[in-house]
């Protein structure tokens, strides 16, 4: 690792499987930095299509199974997000990490709240099977988009805003944080990058990574701060992403002590 060295790094909605999800360019920021602790801020898969991921996808997978080794004395988190459920147990053991419903951590004296923040989501909560077929409209609108995903990324800016969700998300984690007597709380699921103090408690919000503004989170003792992915956004040709896949897929369930059958079946075509 070549970058600043964190105490804590904070990635949310990284959405793997998605045909926005910026994988590769996550990849690199948790290659480029030194950090003692990871928190997968929730989302990390779009759903639970294994058949979806592309090699880029399997790679960062892989890349936090090595990050999860003892000797690399990094504490890597997942905080689970609306997208993961179902997943949590398989990823546990797949990735070698815990996952968390509320992840709580002390730093500098004050105390630290991590949550996805869809518990605060009223939509989502209520309209579970609507929110499914839009899911999967949105899904069939990705893959008929042009390269750069345009209209893709143009439509989850929108939706965020029409259901006001950095207010909702926000309001919900600072009472939350309350609650728990935490100084600081830290939220995904709207992808909208955001920092406000509200009643004593700071809020942050760290994105996304399926628009073309990727932003992550960065804590240490000079406090938090929101950053933004500087590299170039890397665009995929799944006619050149499909051969390598299942390889890819059965290196990561070999090292997790699984058949590598089991990679190959999870994403045949």
């Amino acid at each position: 690792m070549i970058g600043a060295t964190y105490d804590t790094l904070i990635l949310s909605d990284i959405h793997l499987g998605s045909e926005v999800s910026r994988a590769q360019d996550a990849l690199d920021v948790l290659q480029t930095y030194s950090y003692r602790r990871l928190v997968l801020l929730g989302d990390i898969f779009s759903d639970l299509n294994f058949r979806r991921l592309t090699s880029e996808h399997w790679k960062f997978l892989s890349y936090i199974r090595k990050l999860s080794n003892p000797k690399r004395q990094v504490e890597v988190v997942w905080v689970e997000g609306n997208h993961d459920t179902g997943l949590a147990n398989l990823m546990s053991h797949l990735v070698g990490v815990p996952v968390y419903q509320r992840y709580v951590w002390e730093y500098e004296g004050k105390r630290h709240l991590a949550m996805h923040g869809h518990q605060f989501d009223g939509f989502v909560k209520k309209n579970l099977w609507i929110g499914r077929l839009g899911e999967w409209i949105f899904l069939q609108i990705q893959k008929v988009d042009s390269r750069t995903k345009c209209l893709s990324r143009f439509l989850d800016r929108m939706n965020t805003r029409w259901l006001l969700l950095s207010d909702k998300v926000a309001r919900g984690a600072v009472r939350d944080a309350q609650t728990g007597k935490c100084e600081r709380v830290f939220c995904g699921h709207t992808h909208v990058a955001l920092s406000l103090l509200c009643d004593g408690v700071e809020y942050y919000n760290s994105g996304s990574w399926v628009d073309e503004r990727a932003t992550f989170l960065t804590i240490n003792q000079q406090g938090v701060e929101i950053q933004t992915y500087a590299g170039g956004t890397h665009h995929r040709c799944p006619s050149t992403e499909r051969e390598p896949v299942a390889a890819e897929a059965a290196d990561l369930f070999e090292s997790a002590g699984l058949p590598a059958l089991a990679g190959y079946q999870s994403v045949r075509c």
